[in-house]
């Protein structure tokens, strides 16, 4: 089981290195998308992710119950990206049920500990800024932060992204 984290601001090319290092696996890619396409610019940009992956992959649409999908397509000789856990958390917020955030968080940090295959999850890297005005905004930059650190600490490889430059802070790619 290999387990990697990349982190990265918008359009740091966390993405492109995510499918990288999927396509370099040379395992079966089941690709996990957490995106809602809720307007015009998301869709865009949901395209445009799409036409660039290979069309082999799978895709899996998943907004909500990550560990699951994870765990049920996470096996040995398999290859799972997650693109992005900046959007589930957002989708699970969104939700405004907090024992469900709580359940699905502890729950995707438990899935590790059940899995066989390779295991890449994208997420973007928001608290290096000022602290934001909302409290919806402070909040999730509070949530976002405490995932990266539980994930990170279960993950053989975590990387930092800035400038399409990998930046290894744990591990190696």
């Amino acid at each position: 089981m290999t387990t990697t984290l990349i982190l990265g601001g918008v359009k740091s090319g966390k993405s492109v290195l995510a499918e990288s290092l999927a396509t370099r696996s040379n395992l079966d890619v089941h690709y996990i998308a957490t995106a809602a396409g809720d307007d015009d610019e998301m869709q865009r940009r949901i395209d445009t992710h799409q036409q660039r992956r290979p069309s082999h992959w799978q895709t899996v649409e998943t907004p909500i119950h990550l560990a699951a999908t994870i765990q049920q397509h996470c096996t040995a000789n398999q290859c799972v990206l997650v693109d992005c856990l900046t959007l589930w958390l957002t989708n699970l917020l969104m939700q405004d049920d907090e024992a469900q955030l709580q359940r699905e968080i502890d729950l995707l940090v438990d899935c590790f500990n059940n899995i066989d295959g390779t295991l890449i999850m994208v997420s973007n890297e928001t608290n290096m800024g000022i602290m934001p005005l909302g409290e919806l905004t402070r909040r999730y930059c509070d949530e976002i932060g405490i995932l990266h650190q539980r994930i990170a600490k279960q993950c053989n490889n975590v990387v930092l992204t800035v400038a399409g430059l990998p930046h290894i802070l744990k591990g190696q790619i």
